[in-house]
Parts: C-alpha cells; sequence; structure tokens
C-alpha cells in the first residue's frame, strides 16, 4: 500500500514538472528584454469601443480617441484619411483626444479640417496650424463620453487603446449600423480605424535539455470577426543593433492561428517555417505553400519547438489579437558580440536634442513673487538631450539639480524678468548642452496672479444691472464673473462652478467646462472680460432657507500661447428664501380672515341644507302637549305608555 502512495506521488510530480515548460523545468529561464524578439503588429480591434450614428447628408463626425500610454513620453502618428466616395465628405471634424500619459503628436491630414479638444499640456506637435480647445481630465470613459455628447452631440466613434504607436482614421465611411455609440469590449472599428502596437508580454526561455543551436519565435494570433480567407504579412528581421550578425543562426518560426488565415512572409533570412492554413513568401506571393496543423496551446507549440525542431532557445512566444501586420525584429548577433564588454549607450548622430519638444515641457508656474520651471531629467533622456544646466536672461540665475531634476527659480524683480500689461511675466530661458558650444534660447511666460482681480456678482434679471445677493426658489438668478484688467490676447475660462448650500443639502453642480451641469443652468457667453451664466433653483432641492456659497473655477488661457494659463478661485455668499415663508402684512391677515369666515358659513349652510333635506319623514320626533297639574299618576302613566304613535297621543289629548 505504502508503495503505489509513493508510485502515485511519482506520478504526480512527473506530470506536474511538465505541466508549464515555459516556467517549469524544461524551460524555467527568463530571456532577458536584450534577447528577446520585439514583435509589432497593426489590427482594427481595440480594448472597448464602438460606432454610432449619422445622417446620411451629415457632414459632421465626431471620433473620441481615448489613449493610455505606460512610458512617460511616446510618440504618436495619427493619420486621418477621407474616403474616395461619392457620399459627403465631412467638412467639421471633431477628433476627441484624451490621452493618459505624455505624447508627441505627429499628425498627417492632408486638406482636411480637423478641431482638435485636447489637453495641450500632454499632447505635443510641431504643426502650427492644429486648432483645439482644451479638453478637461477625465477619470472614466463614461464620464468622457458623456462630455462629447454634451458638447458636440451624436459620436460617431470611439477607440480605447494601450499603447498605440500610430493610427489611422479613415473619415466618411457607411455605416452598418443605426444605433448610437454603445460600448463593447474587444471592438472590431472595422474600416474605420487601424493602429498598431508593440506587443507587451514577449516571453522567451532555453531550454534544460536542448542540444540544437536553434533559436524558435512562435507567433500566436487569435480568431477575427470574420471566417472568409484573410491575408497576413508577417515580416521577419533578424539583425544585430552592434552590426556584428551571427553568420551560423539557424531560426524556427512558427506561426498559429484561424485555418481561414494566409501568411505572405517576408523575410530576407534562412528560415525554417511550421504555420497553420497556408503560406507564400511576398517575393513568390503566387506559390502557396500547405501548412500543417498546430496544436492551439502553449504546451503544444513548445513540443513541436523542442522535438521536431530540436530547438535550444524560444526566443519570441507572444499571443496577439486579430491583425493584419506582423513585423518581428530580433537580436542575432555573433557570439564575439555576446561575451565582449557592455557597449557604452551613446547618442547616435542622427538622433540630436529635439528641441520643440523641450520647449514645450518648459512650462513654468507663478506664484504671487516668483517663476518656478521644473525639468525632469526622465524626459530628458527620451528627448535625447544632454542638458548641463538652465539659467534665465541673467546668466547668473542658474538651475539648480534636486531629486533627479532641474528646478529653475527667480522673484518678479530679478533674472531679467519683464511684466507685460501688468500681469504676463516674461523671460528667456538659457539651455546649455554638454554636445555643443551654442546654447538654445528658449521663451517662457506665467502669469502674475496676484495682479488679476475676479469678481463674481448675482443679478435679478438677464439685463444684469441690479445686483442681488438674495435668491427666491422658483426664481433664475443671473451671475457675472469680472475679470480685470481686460486684456484682449486673454482667453477666460469657466472650468466650473457649484452652489454649496450647507451640510443639509447636496451641493449643486451647475457649470462644468463651460457646458451647463444642470438641466436648471443655462451658460450664457464668455469674452476676454466677463463670463454669464444663470441657474434655478427648485424648492425640493433646499429643504429650508439657508445661506449658500457660490463657488466657481476661472482659467485664464494667453491667446497667442495656450500653454501659458492659470486658475484662480471666487466665490459669493448668497441668502437662499423662500417667498411663502416671508411675514404676512395686516391687508393680506384681514383678507385671509374674512375668506376663512365666510368658507364657514357657507359650508355650515350647506352642510345643514342637505341633513334637513335628506331625513326620512317616519324618523321626525312627535311634539309633546302639556299635562294639566291636576291629572293623576295613573293618567300620566297611561299617557306615556300610549306614546308609541302619533295617533294614540291625539287621541288622548
Amino acid at each position: 500500500m505504502v508503495g503505489i502512495f509513493y508510485f502515485a506521488m511519482f506520478l504526480a510530480a512527473w506530470d506536474f514538472s511538465l505541466a508549464s515548460p515555459l516556467e517549469k523545468d524544461d524551460c524555467d529561464l527568463e530571456l532577458p528584454d536584450s534577447e528577446t524578439g520585439k514583435v509589432t503588429y497593426t489590427t482594427d480591434q481595440v480594448s472597448w469601443g464602438c460606432l454610432g450614428q449619422r445622417t446620411p447628408n451629415s457632414t459632421q463626425e465626431v471620433h473620441v480617441l481615448n489613449l493610455r500610454f505606460s512610458r512617460d513620453l511616446s510618440v504618436l502618428q495619427l493619420t486621418i484619411q477621407a474616403s474616395k466616395g461619392n457620399g459627403p465628405q465631412p467638412r467639421d471634424v471633431q477628433v476627441i483626444l484624451n490621452v493618459q500619459g505624455y505624447i508627441n503628436l505627429l499628425l498627417q491630414a492632408p486638406g482636411i479640417p480637423v478641431n482638435f479638444s485636447l489637453e495641450p499640456t500632454r499632447v505635443f506637435f510641431e504643426a502650427t496650424d492644429v486648432n483645439y480647445t482644451p479638453l478637461p481630465d477625465f477619470f472614466r470613459r463614461e464620464e468622457l463620453l458623456d462630455w462629447v455628447q454634451r458638447t458636440h452631440g451624436n459620436i460617431t466613434s470611439y477607440a480605447e487603446m494601450d499603447d498605440p504607436q500610430s493610427i489611422t482614421l479613415h473619415l466618411g465611411q457607411a455605416l452598418t449600423s443605426a444605433f448610437p455609440c454603445l460600448l463593447e469590449s474587444n471592438f472590431n472599428m472595422g474600416s474605420y480605424l487601424t493602429w498598431e502596437t508593440v506587443a507587451p508580454n514577449v516571453r522567451g526561455c532555453r531550454f534544460s535539455k536542448g542540444l540544437g543551436k536553434k533559436v524558435a519565435h512562435v507567433l500566436k494570433i487569435a480568431q477575427g470577426s470574420s471566417s472568409s480567407p484573410q491575408t497576413v504579412e508577417v515580416k521577419m528581421d533578424l539583425s544585430c543593433p552592434f552590426g556584428h550578425l551571427n553568420p551560423t543562426l539557424e531560426a524556427v518560426l512558427i506561426l498559429q492561428g484561424p485555418q481561414n488565415v494566409n501568411w505572405l512572409i517576408d523575410s530576407h533570412h534562412s528560415v525554417q517555417i511550421e504555420t497553420t492554413g497556408e503560406y507564400s513568401f511576398k517575393i513568390f506571393p503566387n506559390n502557396s505553400i500547405p501548412g500543417s496543423i498546430l496544436s492551439d496551446t502553449l504546451q503544444g507549440l513548445l513540443d513541436e519547438v523542442r522535438k521536431k525542431f530540436n530547438a535550444s532557445t524560444v526566443a519570441s512566444y507572444v499571443e496577439i489579437p486579430a491583425t493584419s501586420h506582423i513585423s518581428l525584429w530580433a537580436p542575432s548577433c555573433a557570439s564575439t558580440v555576446e561575451t565582449s564588454p557592455s557597449p557604452v549607450l551613446t547618442t547616435p548622430s542622427g538622433m540630436t536634442c529635439y528641441f520643440p519638444l523641450l520647449s514645450s515641457l518648459l512650462l513654468p508656474q507663478c506664484s504671487p513673487d516668483s517663476m518656478t520651471l521644473v525639468l525632469k531629467k526622465e524626459f530628458i533622456m527620451v528627448l535625447n538631450c544632454q542638458i548641463k544646466h538652465l539659467s534665465f536672461r541673467d546668466p547668473s540665475c542658474q538651475s539648480q539639480d534636486k531629486e533627479n531634476q532641474f528646478v529653475l527659480s527667480s522673484p518678479f524683480n530679478e533674472c531679467g524678468m519683464n511684466l507685460r500689461k501688468g500681469v504676463i511675466l516674461n523671460n528667456e530661458v538659457t539651455v546649455t548642452l554638454t554636445s555643443s558650444s551654442v546654447p538654445v534660447l528658449i521663451e517662457v511666460e506665467c502669469f502674475n496672479t496676484s495682479a488679476f482681480s475676479v469678481q463674481m456678482e448675482a443679478y435679478d434679471s438677464q439685463q444684469f444691472l441690479r445686483t442681488s445677493n438674495t435668491i427666491e426658489l422658483g426664481q433664475r438668478a443671473y451671475v457675472q464673473v469680472t475679470v480685470a484688467p481686460a486684456i484682449e490676447e486673454l482667453i477666460t475660462h469657466l472650468d466650473s462652478c457649484s452652489l454649496d448650500l450647507g451640510p443639509e443639502a447636496d451641493p449643486v453642480e451647475l457649470i462644468e467646462d463651460q457646458v451647463a451641469k444642470s438641466p436648471r443652468a443655462s451658460f450664457l457667453m464668455s469674452d476676454f472680460t466677463r463670463i454669464q451664466f444663470s441657474f434655478l433653483l427648485r424648492g425640493h432641492i433646499v429643504p429650508t432657507p439657508t445661506p449658500a456659497i457660490l463657488s466657481c473655477n476661472v482659467e485664464l488661457v494667453l491667446m497667442t500661447k495656450k500653454e501659458t494659463k492659470t486658475t484662480i478661485k471666487t466665490s459669493v455668499k448668497l441668502n437662499i428664501s423662500n417667498p411663502i415663508t416671508q411675514g404676512l402684512g395686516m391687508p393680506a391677515v384681514l383678507g385671509i380672515t374674512f375668506g376663512a369666515f365666510i368658507i364657514g358659513a357657507l359650508l355650515t349652510a350647506a352642510l345643514w341644507y342637505i341633513y334637513s333635506h335628506t331625513r326620512p319623514p317616519g324618523k321626525r320626533q312627535p311634539v309633546m302637549a302639556t299635562v294639566p297639574a291636576s291629572e293623576s299618576s295613573s293618567t300620566n302613566h297611561s299617557i306615556g305608555s300610549t306614546q308609541s304613535t302619533p295617533c294614540s297621543t291625539s287621541s288622548m289629548a
């Protein structure tokens, strides 16, 4: 019995050791990133997306791109193309670009008027003719979609992606659905959008019992939405970044996917290939070679690599969604390079410091008495900028190295600071590079917030003539925010407004990003010196008359340089009154009393009339005669005994 137990334990251990060869003894060594392949693919499937309706003759399209980036600074190539059909071409194209992270946007939209909504502190672009409006921050996709619908109306498309490298957006496509844009996970955008990204989680390992020298690359793609034949182009590049290519490299490429996929392989290397479906080479596209049946599990694919091809290393194993193009790059260096000392990373001669993006990162912040710039060194590394230090117009005012960042600060009256129109602080930042003797000059500006006066007042009419600090329930209140001094190159933007009604009621959100947050609020107008809006309070919102505080955040943006902006908070105390509960004068009291008396008298008369005319005749009581005092008690008794009917009473009389 004991022997059977140990034998069962041995079998269990043996089975467990073969359960996951990529992680267990058979293939347990994770390759470093420098030895694994890099896989890039193009797809039209997004993590969350939808397509919305558009009227047949409409020329407006609203496209929402919700993008997340894992790196501190990324580069995104955005291409917008118009369809070549005979339908109406979009003339009003709204692209809402919501970005989590920082990106350098490379835009290509030839001849297409595009209006962007984006956050300029997160999205940087070289083109000067990009039309955009500031986009507020959103924490959830539902908040973003709600804002887009309130601001632009129906949504044409929504796409949510992680770490895209390039996006191609096609306009004027025929819609296949007449329904509104309803979000779905793992959504296929069809002909509307394609995007390219680097596949995450590319894994690799070495087989512990492998004797061969072959290196295998395993790519597994998921089933697409269509069952018709599809072509997937696979470009394979085996090269060495240091130029010492391994001439004896033996590579294996395994492509696993749906049977309806035809693989078109573009490779200039000698490689053994195993695929599902059929495959052909790009230089001979008409010569198809039948594939074979491959396992759809990780264990089965690794068995193919080890047993059939006798490979010693899996340099790439990755699973990606349905795609049309795949690019695989894998390091293939000679052994002499592997044993040599690690090369020192230097900036290639073709990659110099990217100054337009560096200028966008130098955004100063102004306190009531000083200007401060903070530049993180991790951004400098991404931009390939080797910076010694920063300095203001006065070269004696240099930056300090604090916690892996450059910090440059100066009071308003020092370091060559200029003050324009009393509120705009201007200076120049000199960027001194280690690789160049010629410094770089970048102009910086910010607002002296202490010089601004922001006043908010409530009015009793839309003419804004008479101020009033009292708001009556059921009556519309009109509010005006005034900014001084009045500077025409300044844009005033109402970021948010809310009414605090005290601890007994929830705050009322009125305005958000110059759009009414409540159905009873209305945004009226905004120019460089004033903002106007109105709102209405109902009785059920405020349980009792109470004091309230109206608070607003006003954003000031410099028209010539929209990166220069600041937010100023302002508030005003208001009295919320209920006209029903206020005191009544003597005429009102007398009128109410007289009215109550008349109503009571009429009601009493009506009730008596109804009572006297609806009582049955048999229920009426007789009128009793007066009895003489000389009659005996027996006579009285007989009278009382014969009072049962009116007739008997009459006869006794």
